[in-house]
């Protein structure tokens, strides 16, 4: 199974536009995150956790030919705008399936009508097929078994998924015991970590290193980055050894 970190910004990405911070003005092209997003692939299925948008940069510098599903978290725009970059693939395969928690896909009807519309559906706009996620219920992706992982951005649920030994999870700021179960074992665990300051709807960098410390992966990547955390290179060095900050276009195989 190979992964590759597609986007590992916040929603404004980074560099933020018109901003003068040091992060920004970086050259370091780790320092430069798109929205977040991720991409599984495994034996010859493809399918990438929410499609923000970024989503059309991010496919033409990580092409793939076929999608065959996205999976989505939650519905703020970070995470959903890109849909209608989807066509390319619809053109050439036909509905892509999404799946989503029921108020996602409700979301989603409201936002992108014209896409959800069946029969009614605006000419040349891509069409999906829609599966609901529901807490505590693993479903099958061409044979391979999804555990979604409920989490709390601030009074939002959240999706997390579980795809074998690895897991992503974004955008959380709490998380109930009962859900810890589905995280034992991991082999990689991937976990927002938004800067270092707290924030009412993300773990900070001190909260998702403890998170890291309770589940216990054997390694673990930090996604949906600010600005506000610092630079890559700095911030790596106060890392512990197994713990590492994802950026974009870093690909991981398991």
């Amino acid at each position: 199974m190979k992964i590759t970190f597609l986007g590992t910004g916040t929603s404004q990405g980074i560099p933020v536009i018109g901003s003068s911070d040091p992060v920004c003005l970086s050259e370091d092209p780790r320092d430069k995150r798109l929205r977040v997003s991720v991409l599984v692939q495994t034996d010859g299925y493809n399918f990438v956790i929410d499609c923000g948008p970024d989503f059309r940069q991010q496919m033409l510098r990580n092409p793939i030919e076929r999608l065959d599903a996205i999976l989505f978290t939650h519905e703020h725009a970070d995470h959903t705008a890109g849909i209608d970059d989807i066509r390319p693939y619809f053109f050439k395969q036909g509905d892509i399936p999404v799946y989503a928690h029921k108020r996602v896909i409700a979301s989603l009807q409201h936002r992108f009508d014209y896409i959800f519309a069946g029969e009614n559906r605006y000419p040349g706009a891509p069409a999906v097929k829609i599966h609901e996620v529901q807490r505590g219920r693993p479903f099958e992706l061409d044979g391979l078994w999804i555990t979604p992982v409920e989490a709390w951005h601030n009074r939002l649920q959240v999706f997390g998924y579980r795809i074998k030994d690895f897991a992503y999870l974004t955008d959380v700021k709490t998380i109930e015991p009962e859900e810890i179960q589905y995280l034992e074992g991991l082999k990689v665990l991937t976990i927002n970590a938004l800067r270092k300051e707290s924030h009412h709807s993300h773990f900070n960098l001190e909260e998702a290193l403890a998170f890291i410390d309770r589940v216990k992966p054997e390694r673990a990547f930090l996604t949906h980055i600010s600005h506000k955390l610092g630079f890559h290179e700095a911030v790596e060095k106060e890392l512990p050894d197994h713990v590492r900050l994802a950026y974009d276009n870093l690909t991981i195989t398991l």
